[in-house]
């Protein structure tokens, strides 16, 4: 009877945040391997960084039951390996073979949780198929070893393994010169010289091997042979060498000895591309070089129960109920505050006095919890750009088109569940860009422009605000084909009155598309009222520009967080609300001589500039009660460079607050991002500034 039980869901779960986190690392080097094959050469150690990720992915998949993954894995490492040794060539199919892998381990990591493995059995079995008719070796791999020609010594050569001796013959092949290079140092400090010599061997070609040798002081010093190739002779190797413990004990081959070594049939070695990182490749390229030594996947790394890393994983969700218990304490502390405050009127003066005290230092200390569960929620933008690069390189490839996609402000950092609702969002307007904006490569020469498209994705922090920026240098939005579209789909009835601007506002419509076509990447009329919908429900507006031939940009203006946050709490018509303090630029008092009317929208004059305002009762369409006031208050609020003042009846102050979601009944509700306690027993709405700038926007009423 089959006793053996399916993995449990913690396991899986625990299980996909480790892989999820392999794969992205796989993925993101096997796109610097490709950028660096383009070039011609590549960098044997990203070669072992991604074979070890395989490795890694297959046995954490296999220790947890996930059979399927590790399969996968294992197949994809096994092409790893022979790549490394030499035996298959580092070709555009493999390169391919190698991307489909990355995305087929990403399908299966995300159908774990599901149990739909199963449903990706083809796909799996096909992906075997592929690598399986990739594994034929280039060449005779039983041939002779050519570098016994060159006297290495017996005590070298018979300690290098496999992969080494291949590494050895690569350089041979291309006429490097191959040095051994004896150096001892301290035992306290080896460490530091042998990076050091490392280092310096690797700016200037290969170290091969890294080797234990016998020293003359063995009880204070210790001593290594590191076997290296290189374009430079021995005298200008002995230049790089000055200053460190080092002396060169052999050298030999060179160009001069390439005709002699050639006949061994090593063809492996002729064809791989070449093994040191020329000195043309981007600095971002080599640093991994200059960060990692080469290892053997051979050897067996020493066992150690202790942990390398001292990070700790944590689920969203328990910092989602950290910070909620946050939240209450604030509430609390702003109820002791107020009860200090009344007793101190009441005449309570020395117990009040005390209270007060209490509740500042327990104010100061909130706030340091609250900034602590703040940035352990915080997290860069660069690994969302991780994922974009992938799609990238995936979409250009199925599209025939050649994209350079160029990152900046990976270090910006925002809340970890805003990151995780925009990728998304990204996510479309990126495919559009490649999709609608970037030209094919016959047209971008026919035009003038360089065959290669341009992505640019930039994000940068603006106050209490980040913006990301999606730009590319394509043809552009076609306004006038935008405005026929819409007349066709019956969106709009008349176009003639249309400015540019609200003609652009029509592509985040629901079932809007320009496409002629309906495209795997897109034409199907789902995408950017998607973007525009998941961008405003975390407190976020997206905005686009377009220049006809010369590219578009679209504009995402996101809150930094939307955990607990300073708010002005204001009163209209009866009813109180809170306006984030994030979007607010200002407040003042307004008299009913103050408003003009411009088009049938109320207006009024702030610093020369003409500020459209809007009364909070009309918008939510609230009938007041009782008498209107004369003087009222304008919350001048903003989001990127669009200003709105909010006409409101009294402003009560500010406070922390903590935003809970209304619940689906009350999704479709304009302008507001959900409900606050404010500590009272009263729960107040908080306006979504950014949505009611938009809503205006679309209706024609803002400016």
């Amino acid at each position: 009877m089959n006793t053996t039980s399916s993995p449990t869901m913690d396991a899986a779960r625990d299980f996909l945040a480790e892989a999820e986190e392999v794969v992205e690392e796989l993925g993101t080097r096997l796109g610097e391997l490709s950028d660096m094959a383009e070039q011609g050469a590549w960098d044997p150690d990203l070669l072992n960084a991604i074979f070890r990720d395989a490795h890694s992915l297959k046995g954490l998949a296999g220790m947890f039951g996930f059979a399927v993954v590790s399969d996968v894995a294992h197949h994809t490492e096994n092409l790893l390996d022979w790549l490394r040794m030499g035996k298959v060539s580092l070709s555009k199919p493999v390169l391919e073979i190698l991307f489909s892998s990355a995305e087929l381990l990403t399908t299966l990591l995300r159908s774990t949780l599901d149990g739909t493995v199963d449903q990706h059995r083809d796909a799996v079995e096909a992906h075997a198929r592929s690598i399986t008719a990739c594994l034929n070796p280039v060449g005779d791999t039983d041939a002779a070893s050519p570098f016994q020609q060159l006297g290495l010594p017996v005590t070298l050569t018979g300690s290098l393994t496999d992969y080494e001796e291949h590494r050895l013959k690569e350089n041979l092949a291309k006429g490097r010169f191959i040095h051994v290079v004896h150096a001892s140092f301290e035992l306290l400090t080896f460490d530091e010289g042998l990076n050091e010599l490392t280092g310096r061997l690797k700016r200037c070609g290969e170290v091969i091997s890294t080797l234990p040798s016998v020293g003359e002081n063995m009880e204070t010093h210790i001593d290594f042979d590191l076997l290296a190739g290189t374009e430079r002779d021995r005298a200008q190797l002995e230049e790089v060498l000055e200053g460190t413990p080092a002396l060169i004990s052999f050298s030999g081959g060179g160009p001069a000895a390439v005709m002699t070594l050639s006949p061994d049939g090593d063809a492996g070695a002729a064809e791989a591309p070449l093994a040191a990182v020329p000195a043309a490749l981007p600095p971002e390229q080599v640093r991994s070089v200059d960060q990692e030594p080469p290892t053997s996947a051979a050897a067996e790394e020493p066992f150690s129960a202790k942990s390398m890393s001292r990070t700790v994983r944590v689920d969203i969700g328990k910092l989602d109920e950290l910070m909620n218990i946050v939240g209450e304490l604030v509430l609390a502390h702003s109820s002791i505050a107020s009860i200090a405050g009344r007793m101190r009127a009441e005449g309570f003066s020395r117990m009040a006095i005390d209270l007060g005290k209490a509740a500042k230092g327990l104010e100061r200390r909130l706030g340091d919890l609250q900034k602590g569960v703040m940035d352990i929620r915080m997290i860069p933008v660069g690994q969302l750009y991780e994922k974009m690069s992938r799609i990238v390189r995936k979409i250009s490839r199925e599209q025939g088109k050649k994209i350079d996609l160029k990152l900046y402000g990976a270090e910006t950092e925002l809340d970890k569940l805003i990151v995780e609702d925009i990728a998304d969002p990204l996510m479309h307007i990126i495919r559009n860009a490649i999709d609608h904006g970037i030209e094919s490569p016959e047209k971008r020469l026919a035009a003038g422009k360089s065959e290669r498209g341009l992505v640019r994705l930039a994000s940068y922090q603006k106050g209490n605000h980040v913006v990301i920026e999606v730009e590319d240098d394509g043809g552009g939005i076609n306004i006038d084909k935008i405005k026929k579209k819409a007349l066709q789909k019956g969106l709009v009835q008349d176009v003639s009155g249309l400015s540019d601007r609200e003609a652009l506002e029509l592509i985040f419509l629901p079932g809007f598309s320009t496409a002629d076509a309906v495209t795997d990447v897109s034409g199907r009329g789902v995408g950017m009222d998607v973007v525009r919908n998941n961008i405003a429900a975390v407190s976020g507006m997206v905005d686009v520009e377009t220049w006809p031939g010369r590219g578009s940009r679209f504009t995402i203006v996101l809150p930094i967080t939307l955990a607990i946050i300073k708010a002005l709490i204001v009163f209209c018509a009866g009813r109180t609300y809170a306006v984030p303090i994030t979007s607010v630029i200002e407040s003042l008092i307004l008299s009913p001589s103050d408003i003009r009317t411009v088009e049938g929208k109320e207006v009024i004059s702030l610093r020369e500039q003409t500020l459209p305002i809007i009364r909070l009762e009309n918008f939510f369409r609230i009938e007041r009660t009782g008498i209107c006031p004369g003087d009222q208050y304008v919350v001048v609020v903003g989001v990127a460079e669009k200003r709105l003042g909010l006409v409101v009846d009294d402003l009560l102050g500010q406070q922390d607050i903590v935003i809970k979601p209304l619940g689906g009944a009350f999704k479709s509700l304009k302008g507001i991002s959900g409900a606050a306690d404010l500590g009272d027993q009263r729960t107040i709405l908080v306006l979504d500034s950014g949505s009611i700038i938009a809503e205006l926007m679309r209706s024609g009423q803002g400016g």
